[in-house]
């Protein structure tokens, strides 16, 4: 029988949830919602543009344009989110979050934010690609698994 004086799941006041559009981010919104819930935590949803992670040989293109773009798409997306946690009276915050140029990765900006937020969890969801598509086109999840200063919660879709 567990010590009444801990608790038995740690204590989650601050959850960064990282979103991007597909569908293991939608999954991940859910467990985030059952964790904010259970802790009755704020709940920060965040959007990173990297405006830069086409690769140089995919042609030209104009970086502005497509961070325009990619702003409206995690405008929409964090709109969803907001709708979600809105039904279930969830505390939430939303941010739309750009890397620092060409040298900066999706992870740092998420690592960052989480830091900002003083986060004690975060959650994200994963493509589960392995191989040589992850290999080519790398892994999120896996980047802030390596630099999180705080518990991460990966999803697979």
């Amino acid at each position: 029988m567990p010590n009444p004086t801990y608790p038995i799941y740690p204590a989650y006041s601050k959850i960064l949830l990282a979103v991007d559009g597909s569908d293991s981010a939608r999954c991940a919104t859910q467990e985030a919602l059952a964790f904010a819930r259970l802790a009755q935590a704020h709940l920060h949803a965040v959007y990173v543009v990297h405006k830069w992670g086409l690769a140089p040989y995919s042609g030209y293109y104009d970086p502005d344009a497509l961070g325009r773009v990619l702003n409206e798409d995690g405008r929409l997306t964090l709109d969803a989110v907001r709708r979600t946690m809105n039904a279930h009276d969830v505390r939430l915050s939303v941010e739309i979050c750009e890397t620092d140029g060409k040298s900066d990765s999706i992870a740092e900006c998420l690592q960052r934010c989480a830091k900002l937020q003083d986060a004690d969890l975060i959650v994200m969801g994963t493509h589960g690609r392995h191989g040589v598509s992850r290999a080519v086109l790398g892994s999120v999840a896996e980047g802030v698994l390596r630099i999180s200063s705080c518990p991460v919660l990966v999803v697979r879709a």
